[in-house]
């Protein structure tokens, strides 16, 4: 087993934070990721916060993983070292059931889940994406198009292929009317991969708000549905809705747009059950279905169908020590379209947290200032202070010079490493842009090694 970096809960009540879990060591037939990005799917809020009443803690969520390939069972034909990969929802299924034998995965009586689920031998908790590695079956890795960038890509394992799934099930296509109900993380991907199909996409929202943006992503028409006028104007209108929302809302009302013999698919899971009348049904000969994502060889087929048109989503990409304001976020609708989270971020995060304050305190005070230029990059300057106090290190007056020198004796221990420039002052905050390529620093503990990307900009409060 491997001691892993990961980010989570230990139970409903609290917030997430840093964990460290176990991931089995490399099978036959595994593949280890480097993970590189996770995305945050709204399922993520509801398990950690266990409103779905299913929860097993403690809990690493993420089920949008993208990253390198680092290591390779000796069975394993499909993927090499190096490999720029993927992990959607599923890590596992039972195989034998008549789903899993037609390639429906996520239909299996006993899936096995990236997180919140059992693994094989029904007692290990399997954890998701916030984390630094994971180790997956070759049979459920999905290979990244090469010209796919992987922070844009991730969301794609999970909203990218819950909205493919059913847009291709039912046709979705050359002179289809299709309908997405909202604009969110699903609603802007079902969007691009129905345009993409040359179907006449509509946007319904609540309001105008985002009309722009929703032509912008593809979208042919826009309506309001707070205009009782719409469901009027689009009475019979569509061969197919998309409703992505988890809100409740008049699904009677949105099945009268439908033409006879379409159908609406539900995407979202409100935490009240509407009420239905059977009369929307029957006059119309209309359908109200379902969809769960899809299996693996249909994500497959999603992901190169994105590659071939550069489908991406949407994203703010975040660093992990921002994951509980995120959350809030998506509550409120705050976000265009998907936040995605930088794994390198979990990795200083907790390497600058846990292993190098004994580190800092031997060097001196200047090099602890330097440690929080380096860490800054994801704690807005204000949080600096609180942070590091609640640590028990007290802040002190330094020189440009004492900081400079502090910050070098760190990144001396790179090779190659050196900070190039400072970008400007802001008040009592300093702007500095540093490169870096190993990490390397030794501790009691041995030598611990982490990367940093090049050419991140990182702030540093003075007092």
């Amino acid at each position: 087993m491997q001691q892993i970096k990961a980010y989570g809960v230990q139970s409903a009540t609290q917030p997430l934070g840093p964990l460290q879990i176990q991931r089995r060591d490399v099978g036959v037939n595994d593949v280890s990721i480097d993970i590189a990005y996770c995305g945050v799917c709204h399922s993520d809020i509801h398990q950690t916060r266990n409103e779905w009443g299913n929860s097993l803690f403690p809990m690493v969520p993420g089920h949008e993983i993208v990253g390198t390939v680092t290591t390779i069972g000796t069975g394993v034909k499909r993927f090499k070292v190096g490999d720029k990969v993927g992990v959607g929802c599923l890590v596992d299924s039972c195989r034998e059931c008549p789903d899993c034998k037609e390639g429906l995965e996520q239909f299996c009586t006993r899936p096995i889940f990236t997180y919140n689920s059992l693994e094989k031998d029904n007692k290990t908790l399997a954890q998701g994406g916030y984390s630094t590695k994971i180790v997956v079956h070759q049979d459920f890795v999905l290979r990244i198009p090469d010209n796919l960038p992987l922070d844009r890509t991730a969301p794609l394992l999970c909203a990218g292929i819950t909205t493919y799934s059913p847009l291709r099930h039912w046709n979705a296509g050359p002179g289809k009317k299709v309908a997405i109900i909202g604009l969110g993380g699903l609603g802007h991907m079902a969007v691009k991969i129905a345009k993409a199909m040359k179907a006449e996409v509509t946007v319904l929202s609540r309001t105008l708000d985002k009309k722009d943006d929703a032509i912008r992503l593809g979208a042919d028409h826009v309506y309001a549905t707070n205009d009782p006028k719409t469901f009027e104007q689009l009475g019979r209108h569509f061969d197919l809705i998309i409703n992505t929302v988890s809100v409740k809302l008049d699904w009677g009302a949105y099945l009268g747009m439908v033409k006879r013999d379409g159908s609406m698919v539900l995407l979202g899971v409100p935490s009240d059950a509407p009420e239905l009348h059977a009369f929307p049904l029957i006059f119309g000969r209309r359908s109200l279905a379902g969809s769960l994502i899809g299996g693996i060889k249909e994500t497959q087929e999603m992901l190169d169908f994105c590659g071939k048109h550069n489908i991406t989503s949407d994203i703010e990409l975040i660093p992990i020590s921002k994951i509980n304001e995120a959350y809030d976020r998506v509550m409120k609708a705050d976000v265009k379209y998907r936040f995605v989270i930088d794994m390198a971020s979990l990795n200083i995060f907790l390497y600058l947290i846990i292993v190098f304050p004994p580190f800092i305190a031997h060097q001196g005070a200047f090099a602890f200032e330097a440690v929080d230029s380096l860490k800054a990059a994801y704690f807005a300057p204000g949080e600096l202070r609180e942070h590091y106090e609640k640590h028990g290190y007290q802040f002190g007056s330094i020189t440009e010079e004492q900081y400079l020198q502090g910050a070098q004796a760190l990144l001396d221990a790179s090779p190659g490493g050196d900070i190039l420039e400072k970008i400007r002052p802001n008040g009592d905050v300093e702007h500095f842009r540093i490169s870096t390529g190993e990490f390397a620093v030794m501790t009691k503990r041995g030598r611990i090694r982490t990367y940093f990307r090049t050419n991140y900009e990182y702030w540093i409060r003075r007092e």
